[in-house]
């Protein structure tokens, strides 16, 4: 007896499934509409109708019929490890995780679902639950380089730094010219606080590639050197990956409340917004919200697209710039804004011993720049690039940047910039302001 005799709906199921992965929606929906037809209550219908839902942006109608799917068959996995993925992309992260645990606990040995879970684990910040079934997949397929590479960051994350350099180290050892494994062994070493444990590994990633801006930054690290900036081509994949959920993670997650208190700050001083704002490193446009459409310009800039992408969303930029914020000062006319702001961006963008001076001279007449830093020991040297691979800068060298780029008045309030591990991060913010 053939699969169709005994399973009816599986031919439209499969053309339906094809017709999606291909964008036909139209056709997906109609192929659909028959298989519903032959079987009213089939789970994976509604499944499939999920899927169809959020890639034609309905994304309630894909919740209701997921929902549906698992209602009629509350045990399946498939249906519940769509739901659960659903609403990781919708950073409902408390029901994701719940459902993704349920369907893990129904199927352990399935590795399609394992690959789900984990993903709805870092989705949700989650590095415990992430390293959990990361050691369960590799029981089920012992020496997975994948999965011991997943694993080999999350350990990293949750700072058992010996354990993830262990496994990079036997990567490295297994393939030693593999690029993946040789920066994650850099990586992890970086975050260890021993960078120099990683030179052979910066060296022979040199070998594979001598122009590669990131593996130059990193044999600075490995040297024992402070480079000036991170590149970005470092940075603006891991912004492009974080976009989605960049705003619930920063926001609820590490209780990140700087664009509201600046932006009540520039709005006090401004309460009539006839203002041109310059916002570098606007990343999702949390500062924008909180200003509102201005009676002038509002310029986003960001090296991340998938980042402007989200900050295009609220509509109240009037244009972005995709590129390094210090070739943006360094190329904007002169007096040109009346406020320049720069919130959680030089942690990943370093030196500003250029970027203070450009931006008094992009200042208009009493203009006012208004920046934030991690703060660095004021016994150390001026710039320090810290484990965590952020950079932090000492006060008194900041204040006296901005004192010698000649603005008349420098204000300097301490501050807990977010929190990191449940601790807040201390941190400082420069109000400075151009003579009138």
């Amino acid at each position: 007896m053939s699969a169709t005799a005994t399973d009816p709906n599986l031919q439209h199921l499969t053309k339906a499934r094809d017709q999606i992965a291909q964008g036909d929606l139209k056709n997906a929906a109609l192929t659909l509409n028959k298989a519903n037809r032959q079987w009213p209550q089939d789970p994976r219908v509604f499944m499939l109708g999920g899927l169809l839902a959020e890639k034609s942006g309905n994304v309630k109608g894909a919740f209701e019929a997921l929902r549906k799917s698992v209602a009629l068959a509350p045990d399946w996995g498939p249906g519940l490890l769509e739901l659960a993925l659903l609403l990781a992309r919708q950073n409902q992260f408390k029901e994701a995780v719940e459902t993704a645990e349920k369907v893990a606990l129904i199927e352990p040995r399935n590795l399609q679902v394992l690959a789900g879970v984990v993903d709805i684990a870092h989705r949700a910040g989650h590095a415990e639950m992430a390293v959990r079934h990361l050691r369960r997949g590799l029981e089920l397929v012992p020496g997975d380089v994948m999965l011991r590479r997943l694993l080999a960051r999350d350990l990293s994350e949750l700072g058992q730094h010996e354990e993830s350099i262990a496994l990079w180290t036997a990567l490295v050892a297994e393939n030693p010219q593999d690029p993946q494994s040789l920066i994650g062994r850099v990586q992890a070493c970086i975050a260890a606080g021993q960078p120099a444990q990683a030179e052979q590994n910066t060296a022979a990633l040199l070998q594979l590639a001598p122009d590669d801006v990131v593996y130059q930054y990193y044999a600075q690290l490995a040297r024992g050197e402070t480079p000036a900036q991170q590149p970005a081509e470092l940075t603006r994949p891991m912004f492009d990956n974080m976009a989605e959920f960049y705003d619930l993670h920063v926001v609820r997650g590490l209780k990140y409340q700087l664009p509201k208190q600046v932006g009540d700050q520039i709005l006090a001083r401004h309460p009539d917004k006839k203002i041109n704002v310059l916002d570098l490193g606007c990343g999702t446009g949390l500062l924008g919200v909180c200003l509102g459409r201005l009676d002038g310009a509002l310029v986003g800039v960001d090296p991340s697209m998938k980042m402007i992408e989200q900050a295009a969303r609220h509509n109240v930029y009037d244009r972005f710039h995709t590129v390094n914020l210090h070739d943006a000062l360094r190329e904007t006319p002169d007096a040109l804004y009346q406020v320049i702001a720069a919130l959680d961006v030089f942690i990943y963008a370093g030196d500003v011993s250029e970027a203070i001076p450009n931006a008094h001279r992009v200042l208009a007449p009493g203009g006012m720049m208004v920046f934030s830093f991690e703060a660095a020991p004021e016994q150390g040297p001026d710039l320090v690039l810290l484990p965590s691979g952020r950079y932090a800068h000492k006060r008194s060298h900041v204040e006296a940047l901005c004192q010698a780029a000649g603005f008349a008045t420098v204000e300097v309030r301490d501050t807990a910039l977010r929190e990191e591990n449940r601790q807040p991060v201390n941190g400082f913010v420069v109000t400075a302001c151009k003579a009138a």
